[in-house]
């Protein structure tokens, strides 16, 4: 395989240039086999740049696009107004064959609107869907959509877990359990949209249909594919993220109460440094939109340099596993 090429929308994102430029060049700096192509307003990159010394030029390419779409830009008008963007240009790389990848921390339904124009989805696929990999007590599970569609249908719900169990099965995962994210566990819980919705799930050959799921249930690992709609797994997702933070913050400030209380908390704090890198989401930074006919990954939009890092990585990842040729493979099976 040649060396992966990953294009990074360079100006996305709620700090932008500073950042990315900065998450970029550590990854190259970490990655020898890796190449990254930064696109936006090239002074603004080359002037970053020349703040590092030491760089390998030969493995970064910058390529100019004059416009940056906002974050709180509505998608029609990055579509329609910008066709020179930083985020439309970089997915042009992608289409084009010169990179096989793309990472942008810029507007979500801008980045899902261009990729789905620019791009396409794969046959079979009506909307792509965003799919992280969250951390539960039985190892990591995969949570789609995360809210690039809102409202959904049963037939959306059907494709969603279809596209969840392949990105799973590229992961090492055998036979992954599939269940429906839901107010309870029982067949009659639910509104009309997930029991449709169950109804396929149950029909189809060869997948690992468990039912249900709750919120509880799903950090227990009591599935490996969890599906729900992009509303519903935003919020999920977010509150999540939330909660790690509000428990991270209380457990420091318990261990700085007093003396006593310090001297347990430098007792403690390889575990705490543990955990925080397994369960923190600078580590688990990365959302894969799914069912396109190439690799998109979107980073949270206030993600640190270190977490952009891990968006790049996820990014590489799925070059290295042949994600999108992997789903078209297995979809025309299981879409029969």
């Amino acid at each position: 395989m040649s060396a992966p090429i990953i294009a990074v929308d360079a100006m996305g994102g709620d700090f932008g240039p500073h950042c990315i430029v900065q998450a970029s060049l550590a990854c190259l700096a970490a990655i020898p086999s890796l190449h990254l192509v930064l696109v936006g307003q090239s002074p603004v990159i080359e002037e970053l740049i020349t703040r590092h010394p030491g760089v390998d030029r030969s493995r970064l390419q910058i390529e100019h696009a004059s416009e940056i779409i906002g974050m709180a830009e509505r998608p029609a008008q990055a579509l329609r107004g910008k066709p020179d963007s930083s985020m439309r240009v970089a997915l042009e790389l992608v289409r084009s064959g010169r990179a096989q990848a793309c990472v942008s921390a810029g507007n979500t339904g801008a980045l899902m609107a261009l990729s789905r124009y620019v791009l396409k989805t794969l046959p079979g696929i009506d909307r792509p869907a965003m799919v992280t990999a969250i951390p539960t007590a039985r190892g990591p599970c995969y949570l789609l959509d995360l809210g690039a569609n809102v409202d959904c249908s049963a037939e959306h719900l059907y494709q969603f877990a279809l596209m969840g169990v392949v990105a799973a099965e590229a992961s090492g995962v055998t036979n992954p359990r599939v269940a429906l994210l839901n107010v309870g566990t029982e067949e009659i819980k639910g509104n009309q949209q997930v029991k449709l919705a169950a109804s396929l799930l149950q029909q189809a050959i060869g997948l690992n249909y468990i039912g249900f799921v709750e919120g509880d249930g799903l950090y227990r690992g009591e599935a490996d594919v969890v599906v729900c709609d992009g509303f519903v797994g935003n919020i999920l997702l977010k509150s999540s993220e939330g909660l790690a933070a509000m428990i991270a913050a209380r457990i420091e400030a318990v261990f700085s109460q007093s003396l006593l209380s310090r001297l347990v908390g430098a007792l403690a704090l390889p575990l705490l440094r543990r955990l925080k890198n397994e369960l923190g989401p600078v580590q688990h930074n990365g959302a894969s939109f799914l069912g396109l006919q190439g690799i998109v990954v979107k980073s949270h939009g206030s993600a640190s340099p270190e977490a952009f890092q891990t968006a790049i990585r996820r990014a590489l990842a799925e070059v290295q596993e042949n994600l999108p040729q992997r789903l078209h493979g297995r979809l025309e099976h299981l879409l029969l």
